[in-house]
C-alpha cells in the first residue's frame, strides 16, 4: 500500500463509492421520474426493488422528496452525499481544497431550498455537473497515483454494482468491469482473485449474464478481503 495507511485507503475507497452512488442513482432517478410523470405512478417501486432499498415512501410525491432530500433516510441521495463529503473532508490533504470544493457544492445544492423546487430534474442537474467536475479535477489535481487508483477502484466497483442491479446491457457492464479491474490491479488493495475470475466468466456471457445476476453480485460483494 506504500505510504497510504489502511484508514486512508478506506476513506478514499468509500469516497469513490459514495460519490459514484450519488451520481449513478441520481441519473437513474431521473429516468424513473420521467416514467412517473408519464403516468406510471408506481415506477419508483421498481427502482427501489432493483437497487435493493426498502420502499418506505408510499407515493411518487413522497419518493420524490424523501429519496432525494431526507437526511433520516440512510438510502437517500442526500445521506449518501453527506457520507461522500465526510470521507472527502478527512482526505483534504490528498485531494486538495479545489477538488474538495466540488463535493461541497454538490452537497450544498441538495441541502438548499432550491433543490426542493417543482423542477428537481433541472435543479439537480447541478449535482451531476459538480460530481463530474470533481472526478475531472481529481484526475488533474491529485498527484499521488495510488490515491487516484483507490478512489477510482471504489468508483467503478459502485458503478458496476449498480449496473448489475439495474440490468444494464452487457456491453455497458463489460465496459465498466474492464475499468474496475484495471484500477483494482493498480490499487494495492487486497482482494480474492477467484471472485474476480468468476465475475469475469459471468460477464463474459454477454446478455446471458442476467441469468446469473445473483451469482455475479455475490462475487462482486465478496471480492475484497479488507475494505
Amino acid at each position: 500500500m506504500g505510504v497510504i495507511s489502511i484508514e486512508k485507503a478506506d476513506r478514499l475507497f468509500w469516497l469513490g463509492r459514495y460519490g459514484e452512488r450519488v451520481l449513478t442513482t441520481l441519473i437513474t432517478f431521473f429516468d424513473f421520474y420521467d416514467e412517473m410523470i408519464d403516468g406510471d405512478e408506481e415506477a419508483y417501486k421498481t427502482f427501489c426493488e432493483k437497487i435493493s432499498i426498502p420502499d418506505i415512501y408510499g407515493s411518487k410525491e413522497e419518493f420524490g422528496q424523501r429519496y432525494l432530500f431526507d437526511q433520516t433516510d440512510p438510502n437517500s441521495i442526500l445521506s449518501n452525499m453527506e457520507r461522500a463529503f465526510d470521507n472527502a473532508v478527512v482526505m483534504r490533504g490528498e485531494l486538495g481544497t479545489h477538488t474538495l470544493s466540488y463535493i461541497q457544492m454538490a452537497l450544498d445544492v441538495l441541502k438548499g431550498e432550491k433543490g426542493r423546487s417543482s423542477a428537481p430534474v433541472y435543479d439537480l442537474q447541478q449535482v451531476i455537473d459538480y460530481l463530474n467536475a470533481f472526478w475531472g479535477c481529481m484526475d488533474d489535481q491529485v498527484e499521488d497515483e495510488v490515491s487516484r487508483n483507490i478512489i477510482k477502484c471504489g468508483k467503478y466497483l459502485e458503478r458496476l454494482d449498480l449496473y448489475l442491479c439495474l440490468d444494464y446491457p452487457a456491453k455497458a457492464v463489460d465496459k465498466e468491469f474492464s475499468k474496475f479491474v484495471n484500477r483494482l490491479h493498480r490499487s494495492g488493495l487486497s482482494y480474492r482473485p477467484e471472485n474476480e475470475r468468476k465475475l469475469k466468466e459471468i460477464i463474459g456471457l454477454g446478455e446471458e449474464w442476467k441469468s446469473r445476476k445473483e451469482e455475479a453480485l455475490e462475487n462482486l460483494w465478496n471480492l475484497f478481503e479488507v475494505v
